[in-house]
């Protein structure tokens, strides 16, 4: 890395900027090196709005404004999930490095457009799934591929929450990809391929609210030596929304929102320790900072959130889709 590019302030945009952008904002303000330069939204007020609480510098009325300004380094799109793809190939046609909110896209074939795009730019692209980056889940997995507790038996992960039916909710827009799998599904499953890798055979099966979005969705990956991994996701009710290992030597627990910044319990011998990882911020700023080195290494893609990783997890959610016969 040359001192020019370590020394360089990235200039990041966002396109989109509802609840997750206002939360990723506050941590990127904290990063040395990187500064808020441009947002963007459909509404001027909103844009404005958003400039002014958070400081940016431009704020735009159109996404196709902010990516022609020639100052932007990187873009955090963080849109409902089926403008995903749209979006990203805007930002990637102007050589706009992108960090594009989970899901990565709608499906599979989506997903290898944006990839395709981005080598044949030759710009960086990386899933922001924020729960790779901090370090109590790269804790567990370390703790897993070491086999300090002997091999997973079963793994249990789910997310849940209640929260009443709105037809004017995203969450609950099927058209634009809301519902349970997409929105809070992915990182249970995102657990399980990231700890056990590709199941052999997948069983689901999902309930429904009126307008066709699933309201919950229950997995079973199974795996070979009868290893399973129990997968839940919902708005029907809240759930312990926590990350279950069980193995040989002993029990894992990523404990309480295992997604975000949490604690981690590990049972064994009759002891149980707690280990908490002592975070001070809302934990986006682990994504943040390693795409940015990214950026400045002059890398086109994540050695951690590979491209290979996005391809199969979003195969996987592809999958259990056509399990339950959910089509967008």
């Amino acid at each position: 890395m040359t001192k020019q590019l370590q020394d360089k302030i990235i200039n990041w945009g966002i396109i989109g900027l509802g609840n997750i952008a206002n939360k990723f904002v506050q941590d990127l303000l904290t990063i040395k090196g990187a500064q808020l330069y441009a947002v963007a939204s459909r509404s001027k007020e909103k844009a404005n709005a958003f400039a002014s609480k958070y400081h940016a510098i431009k704020a735009y009325d159109s996404y196709e404004t902010l990516v022609s300004d020639s100052n932007i380094d990187a873009v955090y799109i963080a849109t409902p999930h089926a403008f995903h793809k749209e979006n990203t190939l805007l930002c990637l046609e102007h050589g706009i490095a992108v960090l594009c909110e989970k899901p990565f896209a709608m499906n599979a074939e989506e997903v290898n457009t944006m990839i395709f795009k981005a080598k044949e730019k030759n710009v960086l692209l990386m899933e922001a799934l924020w729960t790779y980056f901090l370090p109590h889940y790269q804790y567990v997995l370390q703790i897993l591929s070491k086999k300090i507790y002997g091999n997973v038996l079963k793994l249990e992960a789910d997310f849940g929450f209640y929260r009443e039916f709105d037809d004017a909710s995203r969450v609950f827009d099927k058209s634009i990809g809301g519902g349970s799998l997409l929105d809070i599904g992915i990182y249970p499953i995102f657990a399980a391929l990231s700890t056990l890798g590709i199941p052999k055979d997948i069983q689901a099966n999902a309930t429904f609210f009126d307008n066709g979005a699933d309201s919950s969705c229950s997995v079973v990956f199974d795996y070979n030596n009868n290893v399973t991994a129990h997968l839940k996701s919902t708005f029907l009710e809240k759930t312990p929304t926590e990350a279950v290992f069980h193995c040989e030597k002993g029990i894992i627990k990523i404990n309480n929102g295992f997604f975000g910044p949490t604690t981690v319990t590990i049972i064994s011998n009759n002891k149980e320790e707690t280990i908490d990882f002592n975070y001070k911020k809302i934990g986006y700023n682990y994504e943040i900072l390693h795409f940015n080195n990214l950026l400045r290494e002059g890398k086109t893609e994540s050695n951690m959130m590979t491209f290979e990783f996005s391809k199969q997890l979003i195969k996987l959610l592809d999958d259990v889709r056509r399990s339950i016969k959910l089509e967008y």
